[in-house]
């Protein structure tokens, strides 16, 4: 009798062993070392303040790890049209985005086609185009069709 007891309990602490160690494999799978979201799957609308560094357009955004991200090759250019009429923008300006029509966006820019790891897109109000970095894809998952943005004085 008490061998068999001394063998039901080697099981029961085996059988104890499983379950423990199973629900920390499950643990462990559910918290991964690597940031796994994007800033869509927390915000509909995004924000950025770009303003200029030594003549270029750029903007920070600790929370992505961008720090004096440039807006170059057309996009700089489309900045300045659509700045014209805020005071100091250089100094810095809102723009507030998303890959949905939101009221108030005042451009609209629509993808033609991937390069270097980037995205053109075109504006029909300055009939041009402009490209985007990778860095794109610090705020949405894939190069969205259509980016929707509203430029507006930080004050």
């Amino acid at each position: 009798m008490i061998v068999a007891m001394e063998k039901m309990s080697i099981w029961i602490s085996f059988g104890i062993a499983v379950v423990v160690l199973a629900g920390l494999v499950t643990l462990a799978g559910l918290h991964s070392s690597k940031p796994t979201r994007t800033v869509p799957d927390m915000n509909a609308l995004l924000i950025i303040a770009p303003y200029k560094y030594e003549g270029t357009w750029v903007f920070d955004d600790p929370a992505v790890g961008l720090w004096r991200e440039p807006f170059i090759a057309g996009i700089d250019t489309m900045i300045d049209k659509a700045v014209a009429n805020i005071p100091n923008a250089e100094k810095g300006f809102r723009a507030i985005f998303s890959a949905t029509p939101f009221p108030g966006s005042n451009l609209k820019l629509e993808w033609r086609r991937e390069e270097t790891g980037g995205n053109w897109y075109y504006s029909d109000r300055f009939k041009m185009e402009g490209w985007l970095c990778p860095a794109l894809l610090k705020y949405f998952s894939t190069a969205p069709r259509e980016i929707y943005i509203r430029i507006e004085p930080k004050s």
